[in-house]
């Protein structure tokens, strides 16, 4: 099984179309395209009935330490945690790709809606729904992909692994509203095989990817 991409290379920083913020000389950081990334898949297992789509960066910071602080650095050592960008179920193997652009194009404050995506898949919250709560411009539900934000003091670059799951059910068994960690839970004993590709971002203009 193998997941690729038209707009993504392995092991490298991510286009910067594909990210929810940019670098900023002035302001530090800036909003970006927020384009959801092209990605194509073959060699599948037989017995797949639907494919699952999990992004998530397991770099995010786990305690707000100096994160996005003047005169502060986020410490390499800082403990870290999983922050989903994208949760998408009921991916039909016969789609065979998802297009550039096609389930996000810019940033939508307050959220995309969801579960509803194109193709007749769902989309679950991703981790800005919780990182925007209480921010009276941004705070909602964050329904599909949103691309990268890492602190811009971060000193190390952020890692984004889209893993794509095959599994044995037609339909993933997550109902209304669900998380990339419900999910995961969820296809436990029903995935066939899996397929990942990664690639970095950072804000930290000392940082190069």
């Amino acid at each position: 099984m193998r997941l690729y991409s038209e707009s993504l290379k392995d092991r490298e920083p991510i286009p910067e179309r594909h990210a929810f913020a940019a670098k900023d000389p002035e302001q530090h950081v800036r909003p970006s395209q927020n384009l959801s990334p092209h990605l194509g898949w073959d060699g599948l297992p037989e017995g797949a009935r639907s494919l699952v789509l999990l992004c998530h960066d397991p770099d995010a910071p786990g305690r707000p330490d100096g994160v996005n602080q003047e005169g502060r650095a986020v410490p390499a050592d800082l403990p870290r945690v999983n922050f989903y960008h994208w949760v998408l179920v009921d991916i039909a193997p016969a789609m065979k790709e998802l297009r550039e652009a096609e389930f996000a194009q810019g940033i939508t404050p307050h959220g995309k809606k969801g579960p509803h995506a194109p193709q007749n898949t769902r989309q679950g919250l991703n981790d800005y729904t919780g990182w925007f709560s209480g921010d009276k411009d941004m705070e909602g539900f964050y329904y599909g992909y949103d691309g990268p934000c890492p602190p811009w003091n971060d000193t190390i670059p952020h890692r984004y692994i889209f893993t794509l799951y095959a599994i044995d059910v037609e339909r993933c068994p997550v109902e209304n509203t669900f998380t990339g960690d419900e999910v995961l839970q969820a296809i436990e004993g029903h995935v066939l095989d899996q397929a990942s590709l990664q690639v970095t971002y950072s804000l930290n203009p000392r940082i190069p990817a």
